[in-house]
C-alpha cells in the first residue's frame, strides 16, 4: 500500500512555531484563509463539547493573516490549558482541504502517555558553507513550490525527491553533500545547539548512500526537543522504512519502538510522520510489532483513524485494521465502502 503524506519536507508548508502553537497557514501569509476541518487528538475524559467550547475556532471561520492566526492560536492554548485535567495543549493549522485550513488541536490530560525529548545540545559545530547554502536554496524553491501547490514526489530511492523542478535540482545535490560531509553532518545533528542547523543535517543526510549507517543517527534524532528536527529525521525513516520493504534483499534494519512510542505525541507532526513510517513498517504483520501498537497506541491510532482528512487518516487506519488482525483486503474494502467496520472493531478494543 502506498501512502502520500500531505505535508512537505523541512518546512511543513511554511510552518511557523510559537511557543506552544504550532500554525501552518500556507506560503503566502497575506492571503485570508478559512478553516475546512476541525480534528482532535489526546481526548480521552474529556469531551469534543467541551473542547470545542473552549476552543472558541470552527469550521467556516476565516483568517485574515498569518499574524492573526497565530493570534487566535495562542488565544485558544491558553484557554483550552485552563480547562480541568489538562496538563498541555497543541494547535496546529495544516494546509490544505480543498484549499481550506486543517486545524488540529491536541490535548494531553493528567495520567496520559507523555513524551519526554532530550535536552538541546550546547555545541557551536557548524555545518559547511555548501550545505547550508543548498538548505537555503531548498527553502526558496520550497516556498515557490507550495504557491504551485506540486507536492508531488518521487521517493524509489529512499529518499525524496519532488517533482517541482526547482526543489527537485537542490535535493539531486543532496546525497553528493551527504556522502562528503558525513562525518560534520553527524556531528551538528547530535551536538550542535542551532536547531535549525540540527533539521538541515538532518534533513540531508538522509540521502546518504550508506542508508542503514545513518539509520541510528536519525532514530537519535527523532529524539530532539525540536520538533522540526524530530520531523525531518521521522519522515527520513519513514521513506527508509518504505525503502526496506521494496528491498528485502538489503536487510535494512529500522527500528519501530520510537514511532511507536511518537504515536502519543501532543505534537501533530510527530503523529502524522510516525503514523506513516508505522504503515510501512506493519505490513508484514510482525506479531511483535502488532502486539506493542495495541499495548501502547491503540486509543491514539483510533482517534487518527477518525480524522476527516483522508490523506492524514489513512495510514492510522490501515494500522488499526492489521492490529485487529482484518485481511488486508477486507481493510482496504472498509476504508473504500464502510470505514466503521475498522473502526467499531477498535472501539471494542479500546473499550
Amino acid at each position: 500500500m502506498k501512502i502520500k503524506s500531505r505535508t512537505g519536507t523541512r518546512a511543513l508548508v511554511a510552518c511557523c512555531l510559537l511557543t506552544s502553537a504550532q500554525v501552518c497557514v500556507g506560503a503566502n501569509a497575506q492571503s485570508a484563509a478559512s478553516i475546512g476541518i476541525v480534528d482532535f487528538y489526546g481526548l480521552r475524559t474529556l469531551s469534543q463539547a467541551i473542547v470545542r467550547q473552549a476552543l472558541q475556532l470552527k469550521e467556516g471561520d476565516s483568517l485574515a493573516s498569518e499574524e492573526q492566526a497565530h493570534i487566535r492560536a495562542e488565544q485558544a492554548r491558553v484557554r483550552l490549558q485552563s480547562l480541568p485535567g489538562v496538563v498541555q495543549a497543541r494547535l496546529n493549522f495544516i494546509c490544505c482541504d480543498a484549499d481550506r485550513l486543517i486545524l488540529y488541536v491536541g490535548i494531553e490530560e493528567q495520567g496520559a502517555p507523555s513524551l519526554h525529548y532530550a535536552s538541546a545540545p550546547q555545541g557551536k559545530v557548524r555545518l559547511p558553507r555548501d550545505v547550508v547554502a543548498a538548505g537555503a536554496a531548498f527553502d526558496k524553491a520550497f516556498a515557490e513550490m507550495v504557491e504551485k501547490r506540486d507536492f508531488a514526489q518521487d521517493d524509489s530511492e529512499g529518499y525524496a525527491l519532488f517533482h517541482y523542478p526547482a526543489v527537485r535540482s537542490v535535493q539531486q545535490g543532496f546525497p553528493s553533500l551527504a556522502d562528503r560531509y558525513t562525518t560534520q553532518l553527524r556531528d551538528v545533528l547530535h551536538h550542535s545547539d542551532d536547531a535549525g542547523q540540527r533539521a538541515l543535517a538532518a534533513q540531508v543526510i538522509a540521502y546518504a548512500a550508506e542508508k542503514q549507517a545513518v539509520v541510528a543517527d536519525l532514530v537519535d534524532a527523532m529524539n530532539d526537543g525540536d520538533g522540526e528536527v524530530r520531523n525531518n529525521a521521522t519522515r527520513a525513516l519513514w521513506l527508509l522504512a518504505g525503502y526496506a520493504q521494496r528491498h528485502p534483499e538489503l536487510h535494512l534494519q529500522i527500528p519501530t519502538e520510537p514511532f511507536i512510542r511518537m504515536l502519543n505525541s501532543i505534537d501533530w507532526t510527530d503523529r502524522n510522520k510516525s503514523s506513516l513510517a508505522m504503515a510501512e513498517l506493519t505490513e508484514k504483520r510482525d506479531p511483535a510489532v502488532l502486539s506493542e501498537l495495541r499495548k501502547q497506541a491503540l486509543p491514539a491510532l483510533s482517534e487518527m483513524a477518525r480524522w476527516k482528512s483522508d490523506g492524514h487518516a489513512q495510514p492510522a487506519f490501515f494500522i488499526l485494521g492489521r492490529v485487529e488482525g482484518l485481511p488486508e483486503e477486507a481493510i482496504k474494502r472498509s476504508w473504500d465502502h464502510d470505514r466503521g467496520v475498522v473502526l467499531s472493531a477498535a472501539a471494542k478494543s479500546v473499550q
